[in-house]
């Protein structure tokens, strides 16, 4: 009886493909746990050759205590497809994505620090105001890359100061695409796929009056309330979040709108004529009216008539009144003294630079280091006997936490980067088409 001795074709395809992966241990060594988020977890990692990056792992799907694989999630694959299409020197980079062990890795360039962090250093430890040139460097750096994502027909419907990093030098990187979305011609309805988008105190009044329709005008809102926090060293909207019901309904977010109307006074149908038009118009008309305090607040925040300005216009009720990112860049308050910066903190003493972020071990003993190899060897130094890399992102952790006295709950990013500020030096590479 003849038998086949020709090799099969799938187990020569199978061993050249495990020949030529990339596996995530090979490759990085696990310094520390930063922050977990909703989809993720995100720690801190070195190269063969020294360099620092930040490592986001995805979560699997859990029902109960049982983790079940579904497959890549809509998210996850929105994340990694808008973050692959983008090059911009204000927003972070994703230098790769690895599979392994059904397990998604995202790796990023790292920064040290974020615009949450400063806030907190100059509210807990220096007790002081963070310096006009550092702010106005910080918000020209970051309306720099929103110009870029814009272009691209990005909304980023997420920023906040956790999502914007710094680097060591003083450069402003745009973070954590989870909640992005296309803008132009998307797949599906904005609303259909994330009905809340952009945490509560950054979400614009159209989105808290429940429209379906919005634009990019909810990322120049969030950037006035990121540009306040800065300069005020606590929120300006720091309102309490009504929870989705049972049936999974949006709930009028009454308190939040108070919060809002309370320094910008209420809105009204002259300065908004499509208000008439959202969904929670007739909750809105129920409150009590308020009048315009604005300028009183930049009085003791900004002390600058360019600055009220560009704030109020950027506060602008009426989405098609508002702002756009292009427009707040070339807005007087960034000609006038003293000039931005490409580097934010070239005009401070290093003592008002947040120290290092902190970085910590999960509790479970999986999470300790992996057996560490020297900058500058090959990364199969990398595979010295050791917890496989995937044990040790996997194990349950207590995110460090950073707990402002002055009412700041923790957000987390994800990543970081380094380079330079400048308009001329954006790049796409495609126009990605993504829902």
């Amino acid at each position: 009886m003849h038998v086949d001795t020709s090799p099969d074709p799938m187990r020569i395809y199978r061993a050249k493909r495990d020949a030529s992966h990339v596996y995530v241990k090979s490759k990085y060594n696990i310094l520390g746990f930063i922050s977990s988020g909703t989809y993720g977890r995100v720690y801190k990692a070195e190269d063969a050759s020294g360099n620092l990056h930040a490592i986001k792992k995805f979560k699997p799907d859990k029902e109960g205590d049982v983790v079940t694989y579904t497959g890549i999630s809509q998210s996850a694959i929105r994340e990694i497809a808008l973050n692959r299409e983008i090059s911009h020197e204000n927003i972070v980079s994703l230098k790769e994505v690895i599979l392994e062990d059904k397990s998604i890795y995202m790796v990023f360039e790292y920064a040290e620090h974020d615009f949450l962090q400063l806030i907190h250093h100059h509210s807990q430890t220096l007790r002081c105001p963070i310096s006009i040139p550092v702010l106005k460097s910080l918000i020209y750096q970051l309306l720099n890359g929103l110009v870029y994502l814009h272009s691209a027909h990005i909304l980023h419907r997420d920023l906040k100061p956790a999502n914007i990093l710094i680097t060591s030098k003083g450069q402003v990187k745009i973070g954590d695409l989870g909640l992005a979305r296309l803008s132009a011609q998307p797949l599906q309805p904005l609303f259909a796929g994330d009905k809340v988008v952009v945490t509560i105190w950054y979400r614009a009044p159209e989105l808290l009056l429940g429209a379906k329709h919005y634009n990019n005008s909810i990322d120049c809102w969030a950037v006035a309330c990121v540009l306040a926090e800065l300069a005020s060293r606590r929120p300006i909207f720091k309102g309490e979040e009504a929870k989705l019901d049972s049936k999974k309904n949006l709930p009028f977010q009454r308190d939040q709108l108070l919060k809002i109307f309370e320094v910008l006074g209420s809105p009204n149908e002259k300065d908004w004529p499509s208000i008439t038009h959202l969904p929670e118009y007739t909750s809105l008309k129920r409150l009590d009216p308020y009048p315009n305090r604005l300028f009183d607040w930049c009085q003791s925040c900004l002390r600058s008539q360019a600055g009220y300005d560009l704030l109020r216009q950027l506060f602008m009720y009426d989405p098609d009144q508002r702002l756009s990112a292009r427009e707040a860049l070339g807005h007087a308050w960034f000609k006038e003294d003293p000039l931005p910066t490409t580097n934010a903190f070239a005009s401070v003493n290093s003592n008002q630079i947040p120290p290092h972020r902190r970085i910590t071990q999960d509790d479970a003993p999986s999470m300790s280091m992996t057996i560490p190899f020297q900058p500058g060897q090959s990364g199969n130094a990398a595979n010295a006997p050791g917890p496989p890399f995937t044990q040790v992102l996997s194990g349950s952790s207590q995110q460090a936490q950073v707990q402002a006295k002055s009412g700041h709950s923790h957000h987390t990013g994800t990543s970081g980067s380094l380079g330079d500020v400048g308009h001329g030096t954006t790049k796409i590479r495609k126009k990605p088409r993504l829902g």
